[in-house]
Formats: C-alpha cells, structure tokens, sequence
C-alpha cells in the first residue's frame, strides 16, 4: 500500500517541476523584451501572449536608444527597422531635421514631439541625429518610439516642447484641425518651433492653415520633395509661437461690425466663371444649363483645413428641392461630413425634415430683424406647381402687405429672424460655409444686411437666385408681375458681390 501510494506522488512532483519551468520560460521571455528590447508583449515574437494596447510600459530612455541602434529588429517585426522604405524614410527625416537644425530651429537639447507617426520614423531620425529626448504619438503605441494618444487630448503639460514635428502630410487627414492645432500651441514652449508638412499649394488652404494657430507666428514656407511617388512636393511650413497668446478674432473678422474679405477669396472669384451679362430670353433654360459653368470652391482649392463644414439652404423648400438633389449628391465635399442648416417658413414642408437625420430645420424667415411677416404664395398665370400645391413664398412686413388690395392669393403670419445675426452666432471664420439663397426678391434685403454686420464675410462660396420681372414660359413677350427688380439690377448685384471678394454663383 505503501510502494503504491507514492508513485502517484513522484508523478506530480515531475509534473509541478514541468509546470514550473514553462513559468521560468515564460517570465524570462517576458522580462527580455520589457528591459533589454524595450517592446511589449504586442510584438508577438517574444511572448506566448499579448497584452491589451493601454497597458503601456516606461523603458529607460538609454537602454532604449541603444536597443534601437544595436538590435533594430528586435524593436518590432521582424526586418521593419532595416526594411528599405524604413531605412529611406530615416534618411529623408534626417535630412529635413539636420536643415532645420542649421537654420537654428532645432538643436540637439531640443525637447521634441512628432505627431500622427505610425512607426516612428521621424522620431527614430531625431535620436539618430543627436536629439535624444523625443517621442511620437499616433493612435496605437509603437515602442519605444511612440506612444498612444488621442491628438485632441495630447498627454503633456502646457509648454512642454521646445520643437514640435507633423510630417507625410498627415495633417491634411486630421478630422478636427483646430482642435489638433490648439494642442500643438498649447503643448509647444514661447518662442517654440513647430514644423508642419501639408499637401496643399494653393493660397486659399495656405491661409486657411495659418488661421488654426492664432498663437502663432508665420516664420517660414518652402517647397521641399515628397516621400514618394503619391506624394511628389510637400509644402513646409515653420511656425513660431508667441511669448504672449493672443486674443481670438470675433466672428466676421475684425472689430464690430466691419470685415475685410482675405485676398486668398479674391484669388477665387478672379477665376471663377463668367457671369450672364445678358439676359436670357429663356431664363429657365439659359439658367439651369448655366450650373455646368460653374466652378465649384473645392474644384479650385483644398478645403482641409477648416474646423467645420457647414451648408446653409436658405429657402429650401422641400428636402429635395435643392438640399437632397443637388448639394448631397453634387457638390464636390472633398469627402468632408457637412452640418446642414434648412431655413424654410412654409409650414408645408416642415413635416418632411423630422425624417432627415444631419439636417436641422430652421422654420423661419431669414430676415433683416427678429419680428412678425406676412408670407405670401403667389402663382404666375399658368405656373405648374409640384410641391405639394404650394406657390413661392414671398415675405415683407405685416403693415406693408398687399394682403388687404387686390391680392389674389395665400398668405400666412409667421416669425421673421436676423439671419444675419444667427450666421455671426452659429460659424466663425475658421468654419467652411456654403450658402444657397433663393429668397423670392428677399435678396435685395438680405445682402446689403450681410455687408452691414459683417456677416457676408463668413461665406466662402455662395449660390444665389435673384429674382426679377423675368420673360415668362407660358405667355412669350410677357413679364412676370410677382417681382419689380430688374435683370440689370441682379446683375449689378452679382458684381457687386464679386467686386468684393465673396464667390458667388448665379442660380436658378
């Protein structure tokens, strides 16, 4: 009983002794590649497991850059550090840094950060060069060179850095550039250095980048060569922050009331297209062909670099009308997610914008003050109507309207708003703002209202139906009696707008 009573025991001490060396192995992998490679258990060559991405390890900041230099591929897969596009990356960053360093923005004591880095490379390129307190961030960790980090919330004090790096263009990409920006300027020291390289050329994305860094100052731009084939020129941009921040400029640019529309605009209304001198004979037609003309604002320039997109419908009818087949379906967004603004007082379709997710319906009158209108349906003789038996709307004040002589037609009380005033309050100049306007003689009101509180110089690109006593399709020879303005006061309106720098578009 005895002699068989301890064989099951020597079975499980050779068994516990098995066990216990997998443990050793296990530890001792572990231990390798946390202090000596500098890695986590993510790489997946070390370890019989990986750990979670926030499980984050602190390696010495000398171990670690000679882990780099000494054993490359021990760092992350396999042959990535002496891979050729690795290897060409290193090179290409090193020669940017080493310029900027004879050019005085970058020294070997410089404390520095690289943004939007996958791998590392420009931080690698860093510490090869001699500036050894660097590090990168991108979304998931790469160590020992990059940590993980949201770009809106940059895991450092205020003014920490002195030199601060986004290069590849990666900035283009950033979904929020003004938040980015903002934490690039507040990370960064007074009198700091950050280096940013973009795609864009052109004046209008040029200026529009700028505006993201108010504390800021422009040092430098060049040209520099591209990393590859996709990407041939780089623009480099060197910015220098303020020792003192300063204030944000008010919406609508400027002091008070008054903007100056920026020479970028102008730059964009210059090669915009022609407008109709002459007034179409048939104006349904002339018009409506005339949208193939057009040369849209991000057919010209790149809209990366603005906070938010937002489309403005102002009288927009039905969803369909303009909002649904026109601006969503052919409108070139540059793949931007635009907020979307219908102002519509007939209370017609209001019903309809309840089902439209990412539109919010504003079921007013844009108008010159807050205060009670008199909406008006009217019908030319003849005219076909396909929303829902609705005419256009006109409005004007209650006391004025022809309700009470001879007016032959629906009219309706309803709330009046300061359009202007709502666009200072809801866009700022940092925003990307598209307009379609289509106001029923509204315009003549609107606009000048616009250029008064400085509100027009929140628009970047404008599409406006001016409505005059235009020839009518069903009786040849005979204006139409709704409007008294004139095609040569719509066209002087037109100029005028353009004369001004806003880029704008005749509609139909």
């Amino acid at each position: 009983m005895e002699l068989g009573a301890g064989k099951p025991s020597f079975l499980r001490n050779i068994l516990a002794r098995v066990l216990l060396l997998g443990v050793l192995l296990i530890v001792v992998r572990f231990s390798y590649v946390v202090t000596i490679a500098g890695e986590s258990c993510n790489v997946g060559n070390f370890c019989f497991f990986s750990l979670p991405d926030n499980f984050n390890f602190v390696a010495g900041t000398g171990v670690a850059n000679k882990a780099v230099r000494s054993q490359p591929a021990r760092l992350s897969k396999s042959d990535l550090y002496t891979s050729k596009h690795w290897i060409k990356s290193v090179h290409l960053y090193s020669s940017i840094f080493q310029d900027l360093i004879s050019e005085g923005f970058l020294s070997p004591d410089s404390k520095s950060l690289c943004l939007e880095t996958p791998l590392g490379q420009d931080v690698f390129a860093l510490k090869e060069i001699g500036v050894s307190d660097a590090v990168g961030i991108y979304k998931k960790a790469s160590k020992p060179l990059v940590i993980a980090a949201k770009l809106n919330r940059i895991p450092f004090h205020d003014d920490t850095f002195d030199f601060v790096f986004c290069g590849g263009g990666r900035f283009d990409g950033v979904s929020r550039p003004l938040d980015f920006a903002s934490e690039i300027s507040r990370t960064l020291k007074p009198q700091g250095f950050a280096v940013v390289h973009v795609r864009a050329k052109d004046t209008y994305s040029f200026d529009s980048f700028l505006d993201l860094f108010n504390s800021c100052k422009l040092i430098r731009s060049r040209d520099v060569d591209g990393y590859d084939s996709s990407m041939p020129y780089i623009r480099e941009i060197v910015l220098q922050k303020h020792s003192h921040i300063l204030g944000k400029s008010p919406a609508g640019g400027g002091s008070g009331n008054k903007c100056s529309i920026p020479g970028h605009k102008l730059e964009l209304v210059h090669d915009a297209e022609p407008l109709i001198k002459q007034e179409p004979l048939k104006p349904w037609i002339t018009l409506k062909r005339n949208i193939n003309n057009i040369k849209y604002l991000p057919a010209m320039a790149d809209i990366s670099f603005k906070n938010r997109y937002v489309y403005v419908d102002v009288g927009a009818r039905s969803y369909g009308s303009s909002i649904g087949s026109w601006f969503k379906k052919q409108y070139p967004k540059q793949n931007k997610t635009f907020e979307v603004y219908a102002v519509e007082a007939d209370k017609t379709f209001h019903e309809q914008y309840k089902l439209k997710k990412g539109v919010t319906l504003l079921p007013y009158a844009a108008w010159v003050k807050n205060e009670t209108l008199s909406f008006e349906i009217h019908r030319d003789p003849g005219e076909q109507v396909s929303d829902k038996g609705r005419g256009m709307g006109r409005i004007q004040p209650v006391k004025s309207s022809s309700s009470g002589g001879g007016f032959d037609g629906v009219v309706d009380e309803i709330e009046g708003f300061d359009f202007a005033q709502w666009l200072k309050r809801t866009v700022t100049e940092k925003d990307f703002v598209v307009m379609k306007m289509d106001v029923e003689g509204t315009e003549f009101d609107l606009i000048p209202r616009l250029f008064k509180t400085g509100a027009i110089c929140l628009i970047d690109e404008l599409f406006l139906e001016c409505h005059y006593n235009r020839w009518q399709k069903c009786c040849p020879g005979v204006r139409s009696p709704k409007y008294e303005k004139t095609y040569e006061q719509c066209l002087d309106l037109f100029t005028s707008l353009r004369e001004s720098g806003v880029l704008v578009h005749q509609w139909w």
